[in-house]
């Protein structure tokens, strides 16, 4: 029997994923990066099978069947379930237009995987009424044949009852060979599904094999990042302490910087002190001077400040007479005024004396 022959009729990159099988929740990287994904058809078995290989290592291997359903997760995820795996598959493309094609691709196969299936019953079901009816014809040759064998003498004399005979004999060996033939054929098949099924378990026990090492390289993994995150922690906590101490370090510097310019104006102002503490006896002699001086003028201040308030007195004893003045005033000119009005009444009297006369 020939070696099977399989050819890729569509191919496509994808991350490859399956699902956790201790919480059948969580998907599990099968593929550290995007491998190759690919629809094969065994023209022998007639039949559809999705594989992928990572390296050396088979992570799909997966046989499509009418019963299956690909769905689109998201937008560039999609998952089917594989009972024969007893798993769940799960891809993630680069694009939303390569996850199409791939969905379209998949309903396309498990078409043609319905069909084949359909055919083969088809098949299986004709074989066997064809079995059935071969079966029944052959008692009734066998008689023929007995009738024929004992009774020589009367089928000698009968040439169409032979030929009649012969015609049956003829045709059963005909029904007796293609049950021969399609027995070989099912038994060549029944060959090719237990191959199959050999190839189908050997990849299942790889499977499990891989999701194993997968596992333990997932746990090595996750051990390691665990260990990378707390050094990264740690090396991120010594670079805080480090800036801070060269943020202690800067405030340092500039505090020192204004140290040292406070030191050399203190300098500055000492040398200033050193050459006035050379004028100091002159300063003191000035002082002296300044302080008999100031004595001077703090008597004259004094004899200024007493005319002050004897002027201060005389001007208050001069408002109180310019106030008197202004009374006695007042009083005369209102005298005057009484004066006058008489005066005035005086000369009209005169008037009308005179007016009279």
């Amino acid at each position: 029997m020939g070696r099977n022959k399989e050819q890729p009729i569509f191919t496509t990159r994808a991350h490859v994923f399956q699902i956790d099988p201790s919480t059948k929740k969580n998907w599990v990287p099968a593929s550290k990066q995007a491998v190759t994904v690919s629809y094969f058809y065994d023209s022998t078995r007639n039949s559809y099978r999705i594989i992928s290989v990572d390296g050396a290592k088979v992570i799909i291997n997966s046989t499509i069947t009418p019963n299956m359903t690909f769905t689109k997760t998201s937008q560039k995820f999609g998952q089917w379930a594989d009972s024969r795996a007893n798993t769940v598959f799960g891809l993630g493309f680069p694009s939303e237009q390569q996850l199409t094609k791939f969905a379209e691709k998949f309903q396309e196969v498990k078409e043609a995987a319905k069909l084949a299936r359909d055919r083969s019953q088809e098949k299986i079901e004709t074989s066997s009424n064809h079995s059935q009816e071969s079966g029944r014809e052959t008692p009734s040759s066998t008689r023929a044949s007995s009738v024929n064998g004992t009774d020589d003498e009367k089928a000698s004399h009968s040439g169409p009852a032979e030929a009649h005979l012969k015609s049956e004999n003829d045709k059963l060996k005909i029904a007796l060979a293609q049950s021969s033939s399609n027995v070989k054929k099912w038994e060549t098949e029944l060959q090719t599904l237990r191959e199959s099924n050999a190839r189908l378990t050997t990849a299942l026990q790889e499977s499990a094999a891989s999701i194993e090492h997968w596992k333990k390289q997932f746990s090595a993994c996750k051990e390691e990042n665990d260990q990378l995150r707390s050094k990264i922690e740690e090396l991120e906590e010594q670079c805080n302490e480090i800036n801070k101490e060269k943020e202690r370090n800067a405030q340092l510097s500039r505090r020192l910087q204004e140290l040292e310019t406070e030191l050399q104006d203190k300098e500055l102002e000492l040398e200033e002190l050193r050459k006035q503490g050379e004028i100091i006896p002159q300063l003191m002699s000035e002082c002296e001077s300044v302080s008999q001086q100031l004595q001077a003028a703090e008597k004259k201040n004094n004899d200024l400040e007493e005319k002050v308030r004897t002027l201060r007195t005389e001007v208050e004893e001069s408002k109180h007479r310019q106030t008197n003045l202004k009374t006695e005033l007042k009083n005369f000119l209102d005298v005057l005024d009484g004066k006058i009005d008489e005066l005035h009444d005086f000369r009209q009297g005169l008037s009308k004396l005179g007016v009279d006369n």
